[in-house]
């Protein structure tokens, strides 16, 4: 910005003034040069011209966007330090590198580098909350770890315990892991929730019935990967429900290859589905499933899954998944010979599922929207140096299509501004870097050069070559006709 902000001063009231407000309530009001108060850790009024207490620190939101703080449903925080280091892995890849291969090189302190990364760019990006879908707690050291970096950052969390190195029944039939629960259940607060993490087979058996007892037991929420094309299915979904631990407090991450029956079953149980469109569209999970997940009437929330492969913000998540489910929508129409006129999905919607849809997942009817007295998890777009900045016309396609993390002026977390005027507020950036290159150093080092190459540059499949008969119809030169004509009638006989 061309003049220097002072940050806010902790402690004091704020209100941010005379911008767009999406209050995202129940009928998703949007008021036009209007005003946020922030006293305490809550929203005090929301509305034109407030009067405010004295000693309240103004933010000038002209010509920017006020929204509630965004929330992602699931997010492998511990995989950050490898940001971008899949990016042109499969499904299968980065099951084999992590469950078969190298997840066992995470020590502790790279679980905790990685979730403090993490936690810093969801802060930076304005998602106020985030689900640390945390599958690589090999020990509970390693989920100690993953608690301390996250109560490090001044954010919401919920950590979902999991580990991908034992079954489900194992991990939650530890001592260790349950005394860690038990503890943290109990120390759990506003700013840190928790979960258990682990997903259903299928088995007929249904050996996770232990665990999902376990969950029930502890008064824990169940979020699993249901839907994954060739790891998770129907069966587990009706194995969930027959045995009763289908639940309003359980979340589906990505549901992307169920069958009605399933989407039925989660709908009557009042259960809810996290869209990782990014990764479904690239991995393999499935396609998107908004497209007929919408159509059962299921709340939805968006998550980002991890930056080992996608970006890790929720304007990628509400952008793909709009693309997605528009393109399913024409492309379903075309099969019938008929033409969509009208999208049913809409810009405010994705907004919706960024920031109410997450709230909901969470069972937290006190976040996702900006009305009095719910918490003041605040972020307000404003980029006066950008020229995609204005004109803002209509605001949820602004936030749905144009707006990037770049744009994020000011965040505000419990009413703490946590980012102002484009930063982090007192965050030492060099010190996270320092440690984040520490973890990176040792799990290349753990891996050797060779094979650290190859994790990263995956082979190519042999290219097959199309035949094609209208290659030989175009000639560059007179020098090169006959041979083309030769090549042309080979290809006829052969054709014959």
């Amino acid at each position: 910005m061309s003049n220097p902000e002072p940050t806010p001063e902790a402690g004091r009231p704020v209100v941010l003034r005379n911008g767009t407000v999406l209050t995202m309530d129940d009928t998703c009001t949007v008021l036009e040069g209007a005003d946020v108060l922030v006293v305490g850790d809550r929203i005090a009024a929301v509305g034109p011209a407030l009067e405010v207490p004295e000693g309240t620190q103004e933010i000038d939101a002209r010509g920017g966007i006020v929204m509630p703080g965004m929330i992602d449903t699931h997010r492998h925080m511990w995989q950050t330090a490898m940001r971008g280091y899949g990016a042109d892995w499969t499904l299968t890849q980065y099951f084999v590198w992590y469950y078969l291969e190298h997840g066992r090189t995470f020590r502790p302190q790279d679980v905790a580098a990685g979730n403090r990364l993490a936690a810093l760019e969801a802060l930076e990006a304005g998602v106020t909350t985030t689900v640390d879908w945390s599958h690589g707690l090999q020990s509970v050291d390693h989920a100690e770890a993953a608690v301390e970096a996250l109560r490090s950052v001044p954010g919401r969390f919920v950590l979902a315990y999991g580990n991908i190195q034992a079954a489900p029944w194992e991990w939650t039939a530890d001592p260790a892991v349950r005394a860690f629960l038990e503890r943290h259940r109990d120390a759990a607060d506003d700013m840190l929730g928790l979960q258990l993490a682990f997903d259903v087979t299928g088995d007929p058996a249904f050996p996770e019935q232990a665990a999902f007892e376990v969950a029930r037991e502890l008064g824990l929420p169940v979020t699993t990967h249901a839907g994954v094309w060739g790891a998770t299915n129907d069966d587990g979904i009706r194995l969930m429900h027959e045995h009763g631990f289908m639940t309003p407090e359980t979340v589906y991450v990505h549901a992307a290859t169920l069958t009605p029956d399933s989407y039925h079953r989660i709908a009557a149980t009042g259960g809810s589905i996290s869209v990782s469109t990014e990764s479904e569209q690239s991995a393999g999970q499935g396609y998107p499933p908004t497209w007929q997940v919408r159509r059962h009437g299921i709340p939805v929330s968006l998550s980002m899954d991890t930056s080992v492969w996608w970006s890790a913000d929720l304007f990628s998540a509400m952008r793909t998944t709009l693309g997605a489910d528009r393109s399913r929508e024409h492309f379903e129409a075309h099969l019938t010979g008929e033409t969509v006129t009208h999208v049913a999905l809409r810009a405010r919607d994705v907004v919706q599922w960024a920031t109410r849809g997450g709230a909901t997942a969470l069972g937290r009817d006190d976040l996702g929207s900006l009305q009095p007295g719910r918490k003041a998890d605040v972020v307000l777009l404003r980029n006066d140096d950008s020229p995609v900045s204005f004109p803002v016309l209509n605001p949820f396609g602004h936030v749905a299509f144009q707006a990037q993390r770049g744009d994020v002026h000011t965040v505000l977390v419990d009413g703490r501004v946590v980012k102002h005027a484009h930063k982090l507020v007192g965050v030492d950036l060099a010190a996270v870097r320092r440690e984040v290159e520490s973890s990176v150093e040792h799990l290349r080092s753990s891996l050797g050069e060779e094979t650290w190459a190859q994790g990263m540059n995956p082979d190519l499949p042999d290219a097959q070559m199309l035949d094609n008969p209208y290659q030989y119809t175009e000639y560059k030169s007179d020098s090169t006709r006959a041979a083309r004509e030769e090549v042309f009638e080979e290809h006829l006989a052969t054709e014959r």
